[in-house]
């Protein structure tokens, strides 16, 4: 018997071994086609500004039409095609093969051309609006640009946190109340207790893509809610349900939407100011007439991107306090330890998480602490 339990054991230390070894493989493809695909970004538009192929291509535009917003479309639709084109084989890689290579796929191959169309449809409904407006805040407002254009990123970004549960996430998911009598009544019970009223519980077909599971808080005021995933659903213990969403009523309590939404804001007001000054400072180098002239935006485009680049541990730095705070709310709501520790270890080991990524990448690149990390501090934790 003693034999059989060592040799149990033996086997699990050793298959968890190699689960993690292939976590740590995982995480690092990604890592490195991420770093690729970066490169790739930034190289390209080096090669637009410091080739004069930017100027060609307005000149290009400029051919089909006299009018500065339609040879702005043709423009930014001449380098949308010729980057979508590049970057089409890692993304492929990325999003299709490498996650049915680790067996977290559901997806088909119809089903990833599916979305990817209907995510270039939204985008350009949207984008091509959003940028019209930005090319007559620049034409409008002269050198205050980054002051108006601050402005209306706040607003449009509370107008598209209003929408996108109701109107663009069920684009891509179907969503539905929970259905599970048991779960909904132990997760109201659990609002009750905590005076929590939320706007609804919903649950989607993340199955339809993926094997991996997620929850989230999504929504701004009316359209707030809570979602879960079918595959957290069907693979979850109710305990473990429970304190997944007492989680994720810890951001909504705590009001972690509202405060990353105002520190993002300070971030891009600070990083529309510098850009605008070295934007300013910069277009003679390159021999362009004005802050306006289609062929200098992605000099303009390339300091937001840096910008965004540099600044992205400083949001990394914020969300994780956020995700302990959040931890902290379900411990103490739920008071229970063990389902939050086991919740955790499921959701490394279906989603292929690497528990204990490398220090540096965690803290320069990762939204959440580690998975083991999560689990140490609800071991720690005193109720």
């Amino acid at each position: 018997m003693e034999e059989s339990v060592t040799s149990q054991i033996k086997t699990n230390e050793t298959g968890s071994a190699e689960k993690s070894a292939l976590a740590k493989k995982y995480a690092k493809t990604n890592q490195l086609l991420s770093l690729t695909e970066t490169v790739i970004f930034f190289a390209a538009i080096v090669i637009l500004l410091f080739t004069g192929l930017s100027k060609k291509i307005e000149a290009v535009a400029y051919g089909f039409t006299s009018n500065d917003y339609f040879a702005l479309l043709i423009f930014f639709g001449i380098i949308g095609i010729a980057e979508g084109i590049i970057s089409f084989p890692i993304g492929f890689y990325t999003d299709y093969i490498l996650e049915h290579r680790y067996g977290l796929s559901n997806q088909t191959l119809k089903g990833y051309f599916s979305e990817k169309l209907k995510g270039l449809l939204l985008g350009l409904i949207l984008g091509v609006p959003l940028m019209f407006a930005f090319y007559y805040i620049l034409h409008t407002f002269g050198s205050n640009w980054w002051i108006v254009l601050g402005v209306f990123m706040f607003f449009v970004s509370v107008i598209i946190g209003r929408l996108a549960p109701t109107l663009i996430m069920p684009l891509f998911y179907k969503f539905k109340p929970i259905e599970n009598e048991s779960l909904k009544e132990r997760i109201l019970a659990l609002c009750l207790k905590t005076g929590v009223k939320i706007q609804g519980i919903f649950t989607f077909d993340m199955s339809k893509n993926t094997k991996k599971a997620n929850a989230a808080f999504t929504g701004i005021g009316k359209s707030k809610r809570i979602i879960l995933g079918d595959t957290l659903i069907n693979n979850f213990s109710e305990s473990e349900i429970e304190t997944v969403f007492a989680h994720e009523m810890g951001h909504y309590t705590k009001k972690h939407i509202l405060k990353l939404m105002t520190v993002s804001t300070l971030l891009s007001f600070a990083g529309l100011f510098i850009t605008a000054e070295l934007y300013q400072a910069s277009l003679s180098y390159f021999n362009f007439e004005s802050i306006t002239q289609i062929a200098a935006l992605p000099l303009l485009f390339l300091y937001l991107s840096l910008y965004g680049l540099v600044t992205t541990p400083i949001s990394n730095i914020q969300s994780r306090k956020y995700e302990w705070e959040a931890d902290t709310y379900a411990l103490q709501t739920t008071m229970d330890r063990d389902s939050f520790i086991s919740s955790m270890e499921k959701l490394a080991d279906q989603n292929l998480s690497d528990k204990t990524p490398n220090k540096v990448i965690e803290y320069l690149f990762h939204s959440h602490p580690s998975i083991e990390k999560r689990i140490q501090f609800a071991r720690d934790f005193k109720f």
